[in-house]
């Protein structure tokens, strides 16, 4: 019986390392140590390894698709409008140039880059979209290191060398409540996404910063991870408090039609006793009533110009970073001149009793999709 060919497979049991090592190593790529890269050589001689001339035929060419990663729960992609109509902005770009999208859910970002890892190195893909980037995020040295080519959909502070697709967030901001306040609201909260989140670090800062030239209350900033049910708590929170707000700012739209249920329920009138306003525009803001006030952009848009950033970074090497329209305020029937407002210092908690809020400026990061970019 003819000895079996040696493979990659074999080479990775003897050495005790992934067989995604053995194709860094023989390929030489970056992502192993010098002794590891050494060491897989070594064995691959002593047991007569040879490439396969179809398999490195294939390796030469490219895969024609790149990838995304997500470390959010599955249950809020389908829930969630912003990333579902990302990822149709990205798949009309793709499709378009006979290129296609290969999607993973993970558990948290360290996952993410294992994912990219196991790609690079499959040849599966010719590169990567990085969204929700974070402070400290291992992702953007991690994939520098790998040398895939990525694009960062977040703010150029926290691309690192890599190149980004961003909004202007404090632009938004800006226009938001600039309009509340000539309203005549003098206290907006927000209530936020995740705090490690480089978006939201802008966003409180910003909105912070805002506040206090227009002469605004000092903003209570309540973080959540941008479901319903943390949205509507944070609503039902806001609103007990004697001190309530007279206006709230949300960062995403799912959130912001669940604190307008909380505010229907618990027997205020949206606009007259609370005005609310929606980050991202979607049907969910103009089906129910009253309709939300919105920060409306082209999401499918912003996803087209990060696959086209990234094919160009793909193909030619190299791509300069793309800054998108800024997200633009859009009135609806949410938002209006406040009613008396319960008396700042009545008897009571304080306002921000139970809340789990950091301060709009503890950014600790640099200075946007709910979220990246």
């Amino acid at each position: 019986m003819p000895k079996q060919r040696p493979t990659i497979a074999d080479i990775a049991r003897r050495a005790g390392v992934s067989k995604v090592a053995v194709s860094y190593a023989l390929n030489d790529r970056p992502g192993v140590s010098p002794a590891t890269r050494a060491s897989i050589k070594a064995i691959a001689q002593e047991i007569g390894w040879r490439p396969n001339s179809a398999a490195r035929a294939l390796t030469r060419a490219r895969a024609d698709t790149v990838g995304l990663a997500l470390s959010r729960p599955a249950r809020m992609l389908g829930t969630e409008p912003f990333f579902m109509e990302l990822i149709s902005g990205i798949e009309t770009e793709l499709s378009a140039s006979g290129r296609a999208l290969l999607l993973q859910v993970v558990a948290d970002p360290a996952e993410e880059l294992e994912v990219y890892r196991r790609w690079w190195g499959e040849g599966r893909v010719d590169g990567v979209f990085l969204a929700d980037v974070r402070s400290p995020d291992p992702r953007i040295e991690g994939v520098v290191e790998l040398g895939l080519p990525a694009v960062v959909i977040g703010h150029p502070s926290a691309a690192g060398s890599l190149t980004p697709v961003w909004s202007d967030d404090s632009a938004a901001l800006r226009d938001t409540l600039t309009y509340l306040s000539a309203l005549g609201h003098r206290s907006v909260a927000r209530v936020a996404g995740l705090p490690d989140l480089i978006h939201t670090r802008l966003r409180d800062r910003a909105q912070r910063e805002i506040s206090a030239e227009l002469g605004l209350d000092e903003p209570v900033v309540v973080h959540t991870d941008y479901s319903g049910d943390e949205g509507a708590h944070a609503t039902r929170r806001l609103i007990t408090s004697p001190a309530r707000p007279t206006a709230v700012l949300y960062d995403n739209d799912i959130m912001a039609v669940a604190g307008l249920s909380v505010a229907q329920e618990m027997g205020l009138d949206v606009p007259g006793d609370l005005s609310l306003v929606a980050w991202d525009d979607s049907q969910l803001s103009r089906v129910v009533r009253p309709p939300l006030t919105a920060l409306s952009r082209d999401i499918p848009a912003y996803g087209s110009h990060a696959a086209r950033t990234l094919i160009a970074r793909v193909t030619d090497g190299a791509a300069p970073g793309f800054e998108d329209a800024a997200a633009r305020l859009v009135p609806r029937g949410s938002t209006a001149p406040p009613r008396t407002r319960p008396l700042a210092g009545a008897q009571g908690p304080s306002p921000t009793s139970g809340l789990r809020t950091r301060p709009a400026d503890a950014t600790q990061g640099g200075p946007g999709n709910g979220h990246g970019g």
